[in-house]
């Protein structure tokens, strides 16, 4: 045994294996790994990478439908959007790195999406930002939420994609491990298509774009364990990021595939050289021959080691076709890059690595790069679960009007100017809605289409009912791209958890994907891909269950799009859809009362279906003035964020006895759309909704007098003045923050 390998047998635990682990990589092998190679299986079988935890259950999501061109299992999904075109969308998340250093961490995680949809061949188009904090009245957690939102606009503007939307909650149990899942869109022509496999034996590898450092080294090993009091010492895991290399990157890879010069084509994300290596090698069935004395390096004296476990940032893999490396190189300096070609593909399914002549790593790609075992964890429901289902008996508000103050202070509820306004959103001139409204729309230049998408997420109702809370989230970011008009093509998820070793942790996690994949079945919207997130955890314990999910529609006009807010005076009032809503678990408790407490709204899929079909063909119909979904805050709040026009309007509304209380006014429940429409549209849009067996509740009208009225029979519940509840809405985070 060498030196190397003895030093390796003692070390596997601090690269977090498992000693089974290690004995299985020793019985694939047929003999104990050296150092070089037993960093680069600790990466590559890390919870981050390798999935060993939620790969037996995420198969029960649905992925197929006939306009999926490219599901899970790649860089991200593609979906063919018509004339040629196609859209490449995914979400990751960059949570550990943001805990330790928030502005590289949320910057890093923004470059790493962006070329997880370049790896597509697509131009990205538009990023969404979903956001967890604790308390933002305590510092840390001020200093690390404006650290985060201006890491995310640092680069996103510096490479000229647009931050189009998003979400942001603040939430005690996101108070020392918070939450950055960052998603991106891209558009392509479905010949420029690419995957991510080393096809081809002789073919070139050629890495692209910038050196190669110690940063990084052991990023995935980092986010696969919980946050301690010694993470802070783990700030060379956090990658840093350089924007201006990666807009350079974005064009030369788009020309490289243009011209095809690309056979295969790999980000080189958690693991650098080591995982894009040896996934496309296995995604091929083939192997590969790397020299990294060829490695362009930007630091001296660095070992095979930190080479192949390096993450630096803004790299590539290019796999060439044999004789045209030199044309890779060409579009490589025209762009002022660095291009080297660093091996060839070989057919012998192994992955061999040289340094100095002399063979330093040698390991078959299959056990590399899908050899990990996979873990049926023990799960169990929490002890307190049915504790946490109940609700003490509460008084009715006195004072609805303070109490809608208040909620619009929330700073989950609040207006998130303070947010966006640090982005460039309207870089690349595709941004048709703005962020603030349900979805974000963009257009696809040269047609009449356009891609509405949307983040949602409420880790509060998934901590009370795991099930229930993935179920509401598919459905709300389903919603919210149908409330502009769009049909919902797929969705991406995020799914952010705890240590999946302990047995409530676990239960959770597979109680979402259950409620998931329920969801997404009766919908008909497919997952194409995504991101699993354990050890979201601290001393303190781990955050909310949280998946986030981000939705795709496809306008196919549009000037079809519908706003979010009432258009002016004289138009009709309506609530489309369920008049059902729950207190449990909602922010009306949270803020009044300081509870989370309560079982979540259980969601009738059949007629959140039926809403969002008619939403939909009312769009087309021009039906429409506004549409918004009536979500956190409840019917008063989704009624006021309506008023809030860019010159205010006034509505006046009287409800039925059964809403003319706390539950109607600030309950939730999914199904329910708050629209606006002219009188002649009535009848038509009435016609619409019994044909599809969906309410239609009149409520009032948008008058001139910016006031907002909410009335039930002979009681006046709200009477606020327009203008200062939105002044209450715009100034509570810039307030919070200084």
């Amino acid at each position: 045994m060498t030196p190397e390998q003895i030093l390796a047998r003692r070390a596997w635990r601090q690269m977090a294996l498992r000693d089974e682990e290690y004995h299985r990589l020793v019985e694939m092998l047929g003999r104990h790994p050296n150092w070089t190679e037993l960093g680069m299986f600790a990466v590559l079988w890390s919870e981050h990478c390798a999935y060993k935890h939620s790969r037996l259950h995420l198969g029960q999501l649905p992925t197929e439908a006939e306009w999926v061109l490219v599901g899970p299992g790649e860089n991200a999904g593609v979906l063919d959007v018509g004339e040629e075109m196609a859209v490449a969308f995914r979400i990751e998340s960059h949570n550990h790195p943001i805990a330790v250093e928030p502005y590289q961490g949320a910057a890093t995680g923004v470059g790493g999406i962006i070329r997880d949809v370049l790896a597509m061949g697509a131009r990205p188009i538009a990023l969404l930002d979903s956001l967890r904090f604790g308390p933002p009245e305590e510092p840390r957690c001020r200093y690390t939420f404006a650290g985060v939102v201006s890491g995310i606009a640092g680069y996103g503007n510096c490479v000229g994609v647009p931050t189009v939307g998003g979400e942001l909650y603040f939430e005690e149990p996101y108070r020392h491990n918070p939450l950055c899942n960052v998603m991106c869109i891209g558009i392509l022509p479905r010949s420029r298509l690419r995957r991510a496999r080393a096809a081809g034996i002789g073919n070139s590898v050629i890495l692209v774009g910038s050196r190669t450092g110690r940063d990084g080294i052991h990023g995935a090993t980092f986010a696969s364990e919980e946050l301690d009091e010694r993470s802070e010492e783990r700030r060379p895991a956090v990658q840093v990021g350089d924007p201006f290399t990666e807009k350079l990157l974005i064009e030369a890879c788009l020309e490289l595939v243009e011209r095809e010069l690309v056979v295969g084509i790999q980000d080189m994300g958690a693991a650098g050289i080591t995982s894009s290596c040896a996934e496309t090698a296995a995604r091929a069935g083939t192997g590969m021959r790397i020299d990294l004395d060829r490695v362009p390096l930007r630091e001296e004296g660095m070992t095979p080691y930190e080479i192949m476990l390096s993450e630096s940032q803004e790299r590539m893999l290019i796999i060439a076709p044999r004789g045209k490396e030199e044309a890779v190189l060409e579009v490589c300096r025209r762009w002022g890059l660095e291009g080297a070609v660093i091996g060839e593909v070989t057919g012998d399914g192994h992955l061999k690595v040289f340094w100095r002549g002399e063979l330093v790593a040698d390991v078959p790609v299959k056990a590399l790069a899908a050899g990990a075992p996979v873990y049926d964890a023990p799960a169990s429901p929490p002890s307190d679960l049915e504790q946490r289902w109940r609700v003490p008996s509460l008084p009715e508000p006195t004072d609805c009007g303070e109490v809608l103050k208040l909620l619009l202070r929330s700073p989950s509820l609040a207006h998130k100017s303070w947010v966006w306004e640090q982005y460039d959103h309207m870089v690349q001139v595709n941004t048709v809605v703005l962020p603030g409204a349900d979805a974000a729309v963009l257009r696809l230049k040269g047609t009449r289409k356009g891609i509405a998408a949307s983040c949602d997420g409420n880790g509060r109702y998934t901590y009370l009912d795991p099930y229930r809370g993935a179920v509401l989230a598919v459905a709300e970011a389903c919603r919210n791209v149908s409330c502009v008009g769009a049909r919902p093509l797929g969705i991406t998820n995020c799914l952010n958890f705890g240590n999946p070793e302990k047995p409530d942790v676990m239960w959770s996690f597979r109680e979402v994907v259950r409620g998931m994949a329920d969801a997404c079945r009766a919908l008909g919207v497919p997952v194409t891909g995504g991101n699993v997130s354990f050890y979201n955890e601290s001393p303190a314990g781990p955050v909310y269950p949280t998946p986030v999910v981000g939705a795709v529609g496809l306008l196919e006009r549009i000037e079809e799009r519908v706003p979010s807010v009432f258009p002016g005076p004289g138009y009709r009032i309506a609530l489309l859809g369920s008049t059902r809503a729950w207190l449990q678990g909602s922010e009306y408790l949270k803020v009044m009362y300081q509870l989370v407490a309560g079982r979540p709204p259980e969601v009738d899929l059949r007629l959140e279906r039926a809403v969002q079909q008619v939403c939909r063909a009312a769009a087309r119909r021009g039906l429409l003035a506004s549409a918004h979904d009536c979500a956190e805050g409840g019917l008063a709040v989704t009624l006021a964020e309506s008023c809030f026009s860019p010159e205010p309007v006034g509505a006046s509304v009287k409800l039925p006895p059964e809403l003319g209380n706390a539950a109607g006014l600030f309950g939730e429940g999914p199904s329910r759309v708050v629209v606006s429409f002219a009188p002649q549209a009535e009848s038509r849009l009435r016609a619409l909704c019994v044909e599809h067996g969906v309410g239609l509740l009149l409520l009032g009208w948008t008058v001139a007098e910016a006031r907002l009225q909410i009335r039930c029979e002979d009681r006046v519940l709200v009477d606020e003045d327009v203008g200062g509840l939105m002044a209450e809405w715009q100034n509570a985070l810039p307030s919070l923050m200084g």
